[in-house]
């Protein structure tokens, strides 16, 4: 069980989390900068991209996790593998509870003929906020992933 789950979960964490570092190094700086009608497209056009890549990465991250949190050995496997599991399901929270409401709403928005009140629904600052956390939550994950690892060997 553990030669399968082990390297299954640094896969799926590893590239969620590179997902959303490399967001956090390139896209959203870019996205940041760009003018109201620019940015509603480029978000809108991103968004787009990883469904359902990173909810399978982060939901199998979550369940080998728990999984080898129950049976691997030693006991600080265990508990950095709970750690890691905690830290993605946060990731999974403030996904679906932050920035997934705003891809979806984003997608609904004509560039071209924004609300007339875009400005102060612009939803740049809080995005990026919740993005920084949740790429800083599946960093945190791998870290303990890898620590896990290191305990098993």
């Amino acid at each position: 069980m553990l030669t399968v789950l082990v390297p299954l979960v640094l896969l799926c964490n590893g590239l969620a989390a590179g997902v959303l570092v490399g967001t956090l190094l390139g896209g959203w700086p870019l996205m940041d900068t760009l003018s109201a009608p620019q940015y509603v497209h480029a978000h809108a056009f991103f968004s787009t991209r990883y469904d359902p890549f990173m909810p399978v990465c982060l939901m199998t991250t979550i369940v080998a996790d728990v999984v080898l949190s129950l049976f691997a050995d030693p006991v600080a496997s265990r508990a950095l593998f709970a750690s890691a599991a905690l830290a993605t399901l946060s990731t999974v929270v403030i996904s679906f509870t932050k920035n997934v409401p705003v891809n979806r709403w984003i997608r609904t928005v004509d560039p071209d003929s924004l609300p007339a009140d875009f400005a102060e629904r612009d939803p740049r600052r809080h995005w990026g906020k919740w993005n920084r956390a949740r790429a800083g939550l599946t960093v945190v994950a791998l870290v303990a992933n890898c620590g896990a690892l290191a305990a098993l060997l």
